[in-house]
């Protein structure tokens, strides 16, 4: 049973039970938001969560943000970054110039961190802050070169804030950054301006496949690069592409 403070007036009682549906409803927001995300659906989190990671022999802790669904972790990021862990050999990052897009909460560039890459990571202004605690909690002290951050709104001041050949990648790395949004393309022109002919780049590219969208993406993507599909991973609906430009 609730109590009643002698000194608590009506007032009091209606702002408690206004704060008690405001309270509800936010946690309603997040269980619903939690269920989107599980079916891998971009959406909005309304709490703060971490995910932990073993790679390349360090435990790496990931704080997701409120922000937006660029602030979550997705299947393609884990995908590519077991790959990278596990093909060493056939990818060296060590010494490598490399650029993220789409980083989100930064565990692909974390994990090229700490193979020896010097890593710029990349997103919209608002995903930055979160994005940028995640590098430097897990690589402070254990990656070769400290991972920097910038934003890049895809297709947007792509010449004057990242001139070429000034600003050249030995590898640019995407992951789950195709699914059911309306910048489709601005990505492939991003892509385009970062891994273009004449240049040594390659893009490494990982995806889960959601929607029709996403195929029709896919296409596109082989019609414009010399693409080689990498892995595939059926259950997870994820496959990992190499491309290099034509």
């Amino acid at each position: 049973m609730e109590t009643v403070s002698e000194n608590e007036t009506p007032q009091d009682r209606k702002q408690q039970a206004e704060q008690k549906t405001s309270d509800e409803e936010q946690r309603l927001m997040a269980v619903e938001a939690l269920g989107r995300r599980n079916n891998w659906e971009p959406s909005v989190f309304y709490s703060l969560g971490k995910e932990s990671f073993c790679f390349v022999g360090h435990d790496i802790s990931i704080r997701e943000s409120i922000d937006t669904y660029g602030a979550l972790i997705w299947p393609g990021c884990v995908a590519l970054c077991h790959f990278l862990e596990n093909n060493q050999q056939h990818i060296n990052f060590m010494d490598k110039a490399v650029l993220e897009i789409g980083a989100g909460t930064g565990l692909l560039s974390i994990v090229a961190s700490l193979l020896g890459a010097w890593v710029t990571a990349t997103d919209q202004p608002e995903i930055l802050s979160n994005l940028k605690f995640n590098l430097l909690r897990n690589t402070k002290g254990r990656s070769r070169y400290t991972p920097q951050v910038a934003p890049l709104t895809w297709g947007s001041d792509l010449d004057r804030d990242f001139p070429f050949p000034s600003y050249h990648y030995d590898y640019v790395l995407a992951a789950d950054v195709v699914y059911h949004h309306e910048c489709l393309d601005e990505l492939l022109k991003t892509m385009h301006h970062f891994c273009r002919p004449g240049s040594s780049t390659t893009l490494l590219w990982a995806n889960k496949t959601r929607f029709q969208s996403d195929l029709r993406f896919t296409e596109c993507f082989k019609s414009n690069f010399n693409t080689t599909l990498l892995s595939e991973l059926p259950q997870q609906e994820v496959r990992i592409y190499m491309a290099t430009a034509k």
